[in-house]
């Protein structure tokens, strides 16, 4: 008997601290780590799940791989995948590895990049990336210093003085050229930087570098900066009219469109996992928030990429406070459509999720537009299937329950 084409499908395990990325119709997701009575377990560094936006496949990776981690920091640029940074059992990392996502043989090979120019940033994890003309322009992160790079760049937590090392926040910016591989950290030309931070977010529009929220010692914050990526000059704190989301940290901020900003979920002062979604209008320079979001599914240290209809995916991180309980990673995806989808996209959903009823007229579609319907057919197949063995699961559980 052949297989339920169902069964097929999988879903990457539950992960927060991972890393992920969108190039054309893909999401792609590496890394993290998971809690195992009181454990943290890191999980594979040989495994790159991949999301078509109709099914969700693992790929085994070949190569130079990198340590298994959490916080690290991902991007793509040009079809490749960048891991820079990040925790693991021995230590906060400095290395930059990349992998090739339009690979024609189906092999992912990663390679470790060693034979770059310049100083690279010191060893770090929890930092974000803003992507801009070919290069990865690194920000902040908590990490470890050596006596002698210490420097205003960095907030002291803590320090080892037999080895002499110190750890703490940064609030530095490096650059690495993916097309000379070459470090560098640019001079800036004015402004007043951000205060140093971990655990914030990034994100680019035009040619401005925009962060929010992070910590530093025991403090959360919500202030808003942005750097030209050209002129290296930082604006200030920015002065927002109206609302503003409140202090956080663990959280994400996407760009959708060319002068909006979507943050959604991370980890409030008072440790209580967010749920709340703001859109920050670079135009009327004022935040509103979004309505209607189910306050049941908060996250932080989570993912967030934004699709080809303008659409936010969110993927894993946690659902309790990392700093205490730790036990609620998640596996889920969640999408917030921040604009209409295409014609063709709702029309393509709809005769997938009634394959039964269009059994017949499905066939006679042209083959370009049927190649489409039958991955949408497969899809909704998928997620039907899941939907019925989650209540079958539920179903038990109550029956053994009583």
């Amino acid at each position: 008997m052949a297989a339920d084409p169902a069964e097929q499908f999988c879903v990457a395990e539950e992960r927060s601290g991972h890393c992920a990325v969108v190039d054309g119709n893909f999401l792609y997701v590496w890394g993290g780590y998971v809690s195992i009575e009181e454990n943290e377990v890191y999980l594979p560094n040989d495994e790159l799940w991949i999301y078509e936006m109709d099914s969700g496949t693992m790929h085994l990776m070949e190569g130079e791989l990198p340590t298994s981690m959490s916080g690290s920091c991902g991007a793509s640029i040009n079809g490749k995948l960048y891991i820079f940074g990040g925790f693991d059992d021995k230590g906060y990392s400095n290395r930059l590895y990349y992998v090739n996502l339009r690979t024609k043989t189906g092999t992912y090979r990663w390679k470790k990049i060693t034979n770059f120019k310049g100083q690279p940033p010191t060893p770090r994890d929890k930092l974000s990336c803003w992507v801009y003309k070919d290069r990865l322009i690194y920000f902040g992160g908590y990490g470890c210093r050596k006596h002698n790079e210490l420097s205003d760049c960095f907030d002291v937590h803590d320090a080892f003085w037999e080895g002499q090392i110190f750890w703490g926040w940064h609030n530095d910016v490096h650059v690495f050229d993916t097309t000379t591989q070459t470090w560098s950290q640019p001079a800036i030309r004015g402004g007043d930087p951000p205060q140093p931070r971990a655990a914030h977010t990034c994100a680019v529009l035009g040619n401005k570098g925009y962060i929010f929220g992070g910590r530093v010692l025991q403090t959360r914050m919500n202030d808003l900066h942005c750097l030209n990526l050209d002129t290296w000059t930082w604006s200030g704190r920015i002065n927002i009219s109206g609302e503003k989301p409140k202090d956080r940290s663990w959280h994400t901020l996407t760009p959708i469109g060319d002068d909006r900003l979507f943050l959604f979920g991370g980890l409030s002062s008072d440790n209580v996992p967010l749920s709340d979604g703001w859109i920050h209008s670079i135009t009327t320079n004022g935040w509103k928030q979004l309505t209607h979001l189910p306050k049941s599914r908060p996250r932080l240290w989570h993912t967030a990429c934004l699709g080809k209809e303008g659409e936010v995916m969110v993927f894993g991180g946690s659902k309790d406070d990392l700093l205490f309980m730790d036990t609620g990673h998640c596996s889920d995806l969640l999408i917030f459509q921040t604009q209409p989808y295409s014609l063709l996209r709702l029309c393509l959903d709809c005769i997938g999720k009634n394959a039964a009823l269009l059994g017949n007229q499905i066939p006679c579609l042209p083959s370009k537009l049927l190649q489409e319907v039958l991955k949408k057919v497969t899809f909704w197949a998928a997620v039907t299937h899941r939907q019925e063995r989650k209540a079958e699961t539920e179903r038990q559980s109550q029956l053994n329950a009583t």
